[in-house]
């Protein structure tokens, strides 16, 4: 397969003229895209979907390939480290450009020319197992050559009990318990956020008659309705933005809305406007611990405004989750996480911008279900699922974590 798909991806190569430079490759290549014949694009297919195989068997979170930083070869991550995969031959920029092309449909091909980068999700048949596996992908320039990252979507959802959260934090979080707030899961790209919002749609679904509607870009783990009725959402093909997909969710009587990044200043208004209307909000952020979290949602506003975001945060934000993922003993990778209940006291240090005081809170508020990053990184060192070095390097507060383990 691997010398047919070289050819057909050279043919096509060899139409670009050699004085067309840069990102202006990617534009001749889109604009002629059509003279791939419907054969040759369903060989294209079937090496993707081949990738993808080595992949799963080979039990990577993520494949890159494509741009000038792969040198040409398909990289997987597994258990977090990054690998380049030699046993598959090289591929010039040009030649990946081309597959990651045969992904898209021509709306996204369009959309990719002007804002040189698009999200998108995948879907493909994995025969082994003859089961469909979903994967969410981005497409992105690097050096003026075409670049794709995949991340595959699990199958199965994880139970929240799993998760580890204290039963105070579990009534937070229920919709059954509190019908209205925001509770936000916060940490860096590939901490596993997308997982926990799934085991709580999964945790709803199982028990409680509600409306769900997700909104994300892409969406990754389709859910059945069962005992919820669960509506998804794409940002891109089923609503133009997180902003347009919030409002609209207001007229479509939900009582839980999943949003699946607050992103902009726009989405994070919308998101507290729908909050403040007495629904149940879960969102993400891009911060590694709760109390730069609620600086990160003040900050993005604009200052006029920031008074104002300031009060309504503190009135309708019940809980934050701060989590990563840490390397583990046995070689794979545990779950760490920060925990926030918002009780009169943090409220009132949001209120009053003493957010520097909420650490501490936290710190002391083990009854409420609540812990810090630290105490829980010394929590999974203590039962011997990490080890000291990575209880400090996953640490955001370094003089903490040293306490802490002094203790020991």
């Amino acid at each position: 397969m691997v010398d047919e798909v070289k050819k057909i991806l050279a043919n096509f190569v060899g139409i670009i003229p050699p004085t067309i430079f840069g990102p202006d490759r990617i534009t001749y290549m889109i604009e002629h895209f059509d003279r791939l014949g419907d054969k040759d694009k369903e060989l294209l297919w079937s090496m993707i979907n081949k990738l993808l195989t080595v992949m799963i068997e080979r039990d990577a979170s993520d494949i890159e390939f494509g741009g000038h930083g792969t040198n040409g070869y398909v990289w997987l991550r597994i258990f977090g480290k990054k690998q380049p995969l030699q046993d598959m031959p090289p591929f010039t920029a040009d030649e990946m450009a081309v597959l990651i092309l045969n992904l898209l449909n021509e709306n996204q091909r369009s959309s990719l020319t002007v804002s040189r980068n698009i999200d998108f999700s995948y879907t493909f048949r994995y025969e082994r197992k003859n089961e469909d596996v979903r994967f969410r992908a981005d497409a992105y320039l690097d050096l003026d050559c075409l670049a794709l990252n995949m991340r595959a979507i699990s199958s199965t959802v994880r139970p929240i009990e799993s998760l580890g959260f204290h039963p105070a934090v579990l009534k937070i979080l229920s919709h059954s318990y509190v019908k209205q707030g925001l509770s936000l899961i916060t940490g860096i790209t590939g901490s596993g956020k997308s997982s926990t919002l799934d085991a709580i749609v999964d945790w709803h679904n199982a028990s409680d008659p509600a409306h769900v509607v997700i909104i994300a870009a892409p969406i990754e783990y389709v859910h059945k309705s069962k005992a919820c009725i669960i509506r998804h959402r794409e940002v891109g093909r089923d609503v133009l933005s997180f902003k347009e997909g919030v409002i609209q969710a207001l007229r479509q009587d939900p009582d839980i809305i999943i949003i699946g990044e607050m992103r902009d200043p726009d989405t994070i208004m919308a998101a507290l406007e729908v909050t403040d209307t007495g629904h149940k909000v879960f969102s993400t952020l891009h911060t590694s611990s709760a109390v730069e979290s609620i600086d990160r949602i003040i900050a993005e506003v604009h200052p006029s405004e920031q008074e104002r975001v300031r009060n309504r945060l503190a009135d309708v934000l019940v809980s934050v989750v701060s989590q990563k993922l840490v390397p583990s003993l046995d070689g794979k990778r545990v779950l760490a996480k920060e925990v926030l209940v918002v009780n009169a006291s943090v409220r009132a240090a949001i209120k009053n911008n003493n957010t520097s005081e909420i650490y501490m809170m936290i710190n002391q508020g083990g009854q409420f279900g609540m812990n810090t990053m630290e105490q829980d990184l010394k929590r999974l060192y203590l039962s011997k699922k990490i080890s000291l070095e990575n209880a400090m390097a996953y640490s955001n507060n370094k003089q903490r974590m040293q306490q802490l383990l002094a203790a020991v």
